[in-house]
């Protein structure tokens, strides 16, 4: 079976592929992102640019091999909202979010065989109303300074939501497992 390598060192991404009990390695793909944002394209479009530049990235130095590549871009009027670094910047983040609706933009990129598929899952994200002390407890707990939106939905973050309407919940972790076992399976790996 070929080698399956996962184009991100994100221990959410990780994790998730995990869950398909198949074997596979992570390789940090080289893609510096601030460029391509710079470019004014649509987060819809930058969200699939990037996901198919890493995976792109990592080909190149495996041409044998599958591999995987994924982008989040949490969108709200317009504005991209990176990952926080600080907890001020994701209480800034937060009480913006708080009431309000946005988008969560995942794509997913798989290369095999030399042919590239891709895949771009819409999350409609609701976020509840929460005071200053609610979003400060949450950073503190979570520290979802490494998390674009500046919450992880895969811990105490979905919390802070009162809706979320999407296709596969999956995708707003990171990657849609339903489309990437589908994908996977067509191009010959075994799932289950």
């Amino acid at each position: 079976m070929k080698k399956i390598i996962l184009a991100s060192t994100s221990i959410y991404r990780k994790q998730q592929l995990e869950r398909l009990n198949i074997s596979f390695t992570t390789a940090s793909p080289d893609v510096n992102e601030e460029d391509l944002k710079g470019k004014g394209l649509d987060h819809v479009q930058l969200s699939r640019e990037l996901s198919l530049l890493k995976t792109r990235n990592i080909s190149t130095l495996y041409d044998e091999a599958i591999v995987i590549g994924g982008d989040t871009i949490a969108s709200f009027n317009e504005a991209i909202l990176s990952k926080p670094k600080t907890k001020e910047k994701g209480f800034e983040q937060l009480k913006i979010l708080a009431g309000k609706e946005h988008k969560l933009i995942t794509s997913l990129a798989i290369s095999a065989n030399g042919q590239e598929h891709i895949h771009t899952s819409i999350a409609n994200m609701k976020m509840r109303e929460l005071t200053d002390e609610q979003i400060l407890r949450y950073i503190e707990i979570d520290e979802p300074l490494h998390s674009c939106g500046s919450y992880r939905l895969d811990a105490l973050g979905i919390s802070l939501f009162e809706n979320i309407d999407c296709e596969d919940y999956t995708a707003i972790i990171g990657i849609p497992l339903m489309w990437t076992a589908k994908t996977l399976t067509e191009i010959g790996v075994s799932i289950p």
